[in-house]
């Protein structure tokens, strides 16, 4: 894959994001790209740095690691976000890398982050609307009260939610799940909202996503190992 190919994809991409934004009266400024680059290689990011991506997530901590070496010369012109599941044994190398975490999915895993950060980490709750048992995140009953003890840890900055859709076929049959976590998240007074991805992430835009996390439009079938 080339520079080339990716900015041809970045183009359609970005059409459409301009498309949804037109449609439900929004800037497209308002929404940040997110490069997902789970099992995409070092080669293939660079190359996407140099078609003008600067956002880029990351599923897994240990191969995370691994790029972050591999792109020495550009790693702190890039935004790191966190959008997989975090287990607690890895947030030393996760506040080492990233500069946000997605994926606070639990109150003990938010006290960790807590504990060990030395610096205010911008963060967002991963809230289950569908409350889908293969997924984790806080039900839309508990996410109130989550919201309420993690903003007052010191080290925490709790910026927004975040939600992973469920699979389906028809993308609007996701619209009241990204809509649902619009009402929380305005409930709470947040302003960042990280949903919708290769599928679905038009609809998510309409709904009011400020996030939109992006791995196969832009890179094709994940076969860069």
């Amino acid at each position: 894959m080339s520079v080339k190919d990716i900015k041809y994809n970045l183009e359609i991409i970005n059409r459409r994001i301009t498309a949804a934004c037109q449609r439900s009266g929004r800037q497209s400024g308002d929404v940040t790209l997110i490069a997902v680059t789970k099992t995409v290689n070092s080669e293939i990011m660079h190359k996407a740095y140099e078609a003008g991506l600067r956002h880029f997530g990351e599923n897994r901590v240990q191969e995370a690691d691994r790029k972050y070496q591999e792109l020495a010369d550009i790693r702190d012109d890039i935004t790191w976000h966190m959008i997989g599941h975090l287990q607690s044994n890895k947030v030393n190398k996760t506040l080492y890398m990233f500069d946000t975490i997605h994926s606070i999915d639990s109150i003990s895993l938010a006290e960790t982050i807590n504990r060990k950060a030395d610096r205010t980490v911008p963060a967002l709750l991963q809230v289950n609307i569908g409350e889908e048992l293969s997924k984790s995140g806080f039900s839309p009953d508990e996410i109130f009260k989550a919201f309420e003890t993690a903003s007052k840890m010191t080290r925490l900055e709790i910026r927004g939610l975040m939600t992973i859709a469920p699979l389906v076929n028809n993308p609007e049959e996701v619209r009241p799940v990204f809509k649902k976590l619009r009402e929380i998240r305005d409930q709470l007074g947040l302003k960042e909202l990280s949903m919708g991805m290769t599928d679905d992430f038009e609809v998510a835009v309409e709904e009011g996503a400020t996030m939109i996390r992006i791995g196969r439009a832009i890179f094709g079938e994940r076969i860069y190992k």
